[in-house]
């Protein structure tokens, strides 16, 4: 990928498009980093799939462009682990161009795959198109869909929406709001939601709940959607 040209730099809104760029070269983290950044995505950049995966234990994206030859544990590796939890949306990239590896990367479930070197257009036309088509249309309202007050949240897909605006949350708020709404306003127990964590996961409960009503609620509080079952747990106010 050669350098593309640069423009004047502006703030980006926290609805852009967010991109995790994994890619052991750091040349080529900082070009594509810049690029996506001036195409108007935000950006997070990864040196490894370890790197990676910690970043994501905190972030959410939309999608991921993630290098094959990389040491340790590859590129197919970690999109591998990746599909066994999530459907982010993932481009791979390398500099091997044989039908194989591009085979490989698709089996995995990887969304498209990109040889090196390539044209800077070509990758955000990619990256445009497994985002779009990941998303599907934006009213669509079928499939496993629960509603409190103004906002969505369809199970499947793990989006939750506050009428046509996307709200953004973490791999963690989304496991907890896909239990809370799969139980249809029914009582939740704190060690359901904690999962196999243990006393420490359940500690973090409390924290994972108030971020979710920072974005749910106007009183976090004093929640109406997302309330404390004392002794229990929680449960999701469904309509």
């Amino acid at each position: 990928m050669s350098a593309p040209a640069t423009g004047p730099r502006c703030e980006l809104s926290d609805q852009a498009p967010h991109v995790l760029v994994v890619d052991d070269d750091r040349r080529v983290r900082e070009l594509l980093s810049r690029y996506l950044f001036e195409q108007g995505f935000r950006v997070t950049a990864a040196a490894n799939a370890a790197e990676a995966r910690a970043k994501a234990q905190s972030l959410v994206f939309d999608a991921l462009v993630l290098d094959v030859m990389m040491p340790g544990e590859s590129g197919f590796d970690y999109a591998r682990k990746v599909r066994e939890t999530s459907r982010v949306p993932i481009l791979m990239l390398t500099a091997r161009s044989n039908t194989n590896d591009r085979v490989t990367g698709l089996e995995i479930g990887a969304d498209d795959y990109l040889p090196k070197p390539f044209e800077p257009r070509e990758l955000i036309l990619r990256l445009n198109n497994i985002i779009n088509r990941s998303a599907g249309p934006r009213r669509d309202t079928g499939g496993d869909t629960v509603t409190f007050g103004p906002f969505s949240y369809r199970i499947d897909r793990g989006e939750l929406r506050r009428e046509d605006e996307m709200i953004r949350i973490t791999e963690r708020e989304r496991e907890i709001l896909t239990i809370l709404a799969a139980a249809g306003g029914a009582n939740v127990e704190r060690e359901t939601l904690a999962g196999n964590g243990g006393a420490a996961a359940e500690r973090t409960i409390d924290v994972q709940i108030n971020r979710l009503r920072r974005k749910t609620e106007v009183d976090p509080g004093n929640p109406t959607f997302l309330q404390t079952v004392r002794g229990v747990g929680y449960r999701l106010a469904v309509d």
